[in-house]
């Protein structure tokens, strides 16, 4: 989800490889060992959790998550919790990296201490507060100054224990003295309003017995006020802390007047003393991303120098085909390069244009495609895109039963345990293996058109290359089709969404024996034994030495890449798409009270949402993917509820709140693609729920009154719209001037090639330059293309850092941020004298 900025939307996303823990304390009994997982929370809301490592203090976890986060946050956090024989779970310790220090570690396999975990330091949210001093005269005459603090709001608390009751304690601090007070405890709320009005002297009476106290500047320097945020519990271990502020009272200046927001923080000293060592470390790879997008026009010569790509002669002279050149890696060019041109429906031209060019520089028929060129990793990162619900239907129900079934399939004798039999593990894997292959090979009618259309243009690009060679239109198509993309799916089918977490360790190996023998089958080599190094393996695979496996490849391969035949695909069976636990709002007539929303296990299919109440059983209820009308989020207003968003029906709405802000997004994100195409889908709707007569949000009292703002979702059913084209151009500019020197350098390339008549520079020999004198016009036209975005940039950052005022909603003050407030102020105040 974007953020608007004036004219300008911000996009973050965050990519994770969980790797490992190491040295985590010993379970304080006989056993010792512990059973571990590792959660991913933005501030404290929990986005995504491991697997459960059983029986290790140093569990290797090997889980990757990626996210767009679709809100502000200030710490990505990660916790290690385990999990007790009474199926509780404590934790043991946490790293937390604050938003602004993410660009530290970007990209870089990084140890981190775990720290402890304690309710004192584990804070969100910010706090609101209106300070002002003022004179007042008593009845003796003597003057008296008053320090008056308004606490209007919070913004973000946390939810403790499934609510928030909050309360403020507002004390004033100095030398000899602590004055505390406090607020009304607002219930079921994390925004509480509570626009109360606390009185302290600071100066005494003069009938005082103790020394007088001026409001001199050494005086006030030595008072502060400290804020501190309670949730209010009924049980017996009191309230807990939910964070708080320690405000100066030489903010006042000259003044007298202070208005501000201020990020909540942990308890001073809150935290217990444990030895950071003593709780060990874990390996996290973080690569956190923030794309600045500007309105559309301003990528528009960019982007057309992109778009023509597939029509510049040599490709190689393209500016597409010069991002290639220049990345350090082809993968960093080919995902926003793919996404682009899907956006704008020109992938297919463009893929074929680099894949002919690849062909016609190729010399052996045998190693044809076998790089990691931009044509590959741009057919790579296509079928990710385009081939996931291919995937989900074809593969996901077997994978599903393998990993359920946990049969063995060791056939290495070394590795083979005691209590195994060799001929029994065999028939497990070769009928797994046979289950597969079938459901592959037989899956042809559903390949995506734009899958099917490139291997069209692949299969004729090779076969007009390799005329004698008759197998060349075969493998050109396999080498994509089983080995980059069946293949890897099998082997590791968490990261292709086809299972939430990494299997586990016997589960893998049997995945990884299928995925080589299925990629094996789908080469077609001429002698596939010698394809094996390991003998156990080659004796495996002469149960499929039988030409019906070829066949059935050929037919495949066939059907595939036959262009232009397969546009509209049927799918009898229902899919399961996605599946979990959420709560839901009653849908009936009756819909008062907190008793109408209860948990239910929700499930979606590319035929119906159905909701039951827990996992196997029946459904309650049940709506057909037509009777959607709109998939939209729940302002937190209607119900004092986070992460809630409605399903609209003919009749009505069903209220549904997820689990955190991504589970959120998700579920919506889904539900909107499979009901986009629904003839009836609506252009309005109302954000808040029908409450008490009326809509909350326009008022209106009829509960069949149409929406009063315009839907978010009403996209059609195409792969090219699920892209934002201007943010994908944004990164491919952000590419561009990463690698400014390296275009300067293939310029001179092209100078040095026109130049000399002979061998080139050996300086220059990295780059792909077939015509210099239209390649050095395109990086002409790159280069100005990016200057000018690098100028709307700097302009933007300027501007941006002129307007920020720290202490506003948008950026309160924290740690960090506090001198630069008071150096803002007497700036502020020096100018306006």
């Amino acid at each position: 989800m974007a953020v608007e900025e004036e004219g300008l939307r911000v996009f973050q996303s965050v990519k994770i490889k969980i790797g490992e823990a190491k040295n985590i304390p010993p379970y304080p009994g006989p056993n010792r060992m512990r059973d571990c997982y590792c959660t991913v929370n933005l501030d404290q809301e929990e986005v995504f959790r491991t697997k459960i490592i059983e029986k290790s203090l140093c569990p290797f976890y090997g889980e990757d998550f990626y996210c767009e986060i679709p809100r502000s946050f200030r710490h990505l956090s990660f916790y290690i919790f385990d999990r007790d024989v009474f199926r509780r779970d404590s934790s043991i310790g946490k790293v937390a990296v604050k938003k602004e220090d993410l660009q530290k570690y970007h990209g870089k396999d990084t140890w981190f201490q775990l720290q402890p975990v304690s309710a004192d330091s584990e804070v969100q949210g910010k706090v609101h507060l209106e300070l002002r001093l003022s004179e007042v005269i008593t009845d003796s005459g003597a003057i008296n100054h008053k320090l008056a603090t308004r606490v209007l709001e919070c913004q973000g608390l946390p939810i403790v224990n499934g609510q928030c009751d909050p309360y403020a304690a507002v004390s004033l601090l100095g030398p000899s003295r602590s004055e505390a007070k406090k607020t009304k405890v607002k219930r079921k709320t994390n925004n509480p309003q509570f626009e109360e009005v606390f009185y302290f002297e600071v100066t005494r009476p003069l009938s005082y017995t103790k020394r007088q106290f001026d409001v001199e500047e050494e005086d006030v320097d030595k008072l502060a006020l400290r804020v501190d945020l309670w949730n209010a519990s009924n049980l017996k271990f009191g309230d807990e802390f939910l964070g708080g502020v320690r405000v100066p009272l030489r903010v006042l200046g000259q003044a007298g007047v202070h208005d501000a927001w201020y990020f909540l923080q942990p308890r001073e000293n809150g935290g217990k003393s444990v030895k950071v060592e003593e709780l060990g470390s874990l390996r996290l790879n973080i690569v956190y991303t923030e794309d600045h997008v500007f309105p559309s026009e301003h990528y528009t010569p960019l982007r057309d120098l992109l778009l023509h790509s597939a029509n510049v002669e040599p490709v190689s002279a393209s500016t597409a085909h010069t991002l290639g050149e220049v990345c350090r890696e082809k993968q960093e060019a080919a995902i926003p390069l793919v996404r682009l041109f899907l956006h704008y429906g020109k992938i297919v031209p463009f893929i074929s244009a680099i894949a002919h060019a690849e062909v016609n520089r190729t010399q052996d028929p045998n190693t044809i495609f076998r790089g990691n060129s931009l044509t590959s990793k741009c057919i790579d990162e296509t079928m990710k895109l385009a081939g996931m619900h291919y995937l989900q239907v074809t593969l996901k129900p077997i994978i599903d039963e393998i990993c359920t079934e946990h049969k063995s399939c060791e056939i290495d004798p070394v590795k083979l345990r005691e209590s195994e039999n060799l001929d029994t593990n065999r028939e497990n894997l070769r009928q797994y293996v046979d289950r597969i292959f079938n459901v592959i090979t037989t899956s042809g009618v559903r390949c995506p058109t734009v899958m099917c259309d490139i291997f069209f243009s692949l299969r004729e690009s090779a076969a007009t290359r390799f005329q004698v060679d008759q197998d060349v239109r075969y493998t050109a198509v396999s080498s994509f089709i089983f080995l980059r993309f069946f293949a890897p799916a099998i082997l590791s089918p968490n990261l292709f969404h086809l299972r939430p977490h990494h299997p586990d360790p016997a589960t893998s190996r049997t995945l990884t024996l299928i995925s080589k023998t299925i990629q094996t089958l789908g080469s077609l080599a001429k002698s596939k034994s010698a394809n094996f190094k390991e003998s156990y393996m080659a004796a495996f695979y002469d149960y499929f030495n039988e030409q019906k496996y070829a066949d059935a490849v050929k037919n495949f391969l066939d059907l595939i890449s036959t262009s232009g035949k397969w546009d509209q695909k049927s799918i009898e069976t229902p899919i399961m798409l996605k599946e979990g636990f959420m709560i839901k709002r009653a849908q009936g007539r009756n819909r008062f009270g907190m008793k109408n929303f209860k948990k239910r296990w929700f499930r979606l299919t590319n035929h119906e949402f159905t909701y039951h109440k827990t996992k196997g059983e029946g459904a309650l209820c049940s709506i057909p993917i037509e009777n959607i009308l709109a998939v939209e989020r729940l302002e937190e207003e209607s119900f004092k509820m986070k992460n809630m968003f409605q399903v609209i029906q003919p009749e009505r709405a069903l209220y549904i709140q997820a689990n955190n802000c991504v589970e959120a997004r998700d579920w919506i994100d889904i539900l909107t693609k499979v009901s986009q195409c629904n003839r009836k889908r609506l252009s309005t709707y109302h954000p808040s729920a029908y409450l008490n007569g009326h809509w909350l949000c326009c008022k209106l009292s009829a509960d069949a009154a149409p929406g009063c703002t315009p839907c978010t979702g009403s996209l059609p059913a195409n792969i090219q719209l699920d892209v934002d084209g201007d943010r994908e151009t944004e990164r491919i500019y952000s590419l561009f001037s990463t690698y400014m020197t390296k275009l300067i350098k293939m310029q001179e390339a092209c100078g040095s090639k026109s130049v000399y008549d002979g061998p080139e520079q050996e300086e220059y020999s990295s780059f792909v330059i077939d015509d210099p004198q239209e390649t050095y016009k395109t990086l002409k036209l790159i280069v100005s293309a990016v200057q000018t975005l690098e100028h709307q940039h700097t302009k933007y950052k300027r501007d941006k850092f002129k307007k920020t005022k720290i202490g506003s909603q948008e950026h309160p003050i924290g740690d960090k941020s506090f001198q630069c407030y008071i150096r803002q102020q007497s700036e502020s105040s020096t100018y306006s004298i």
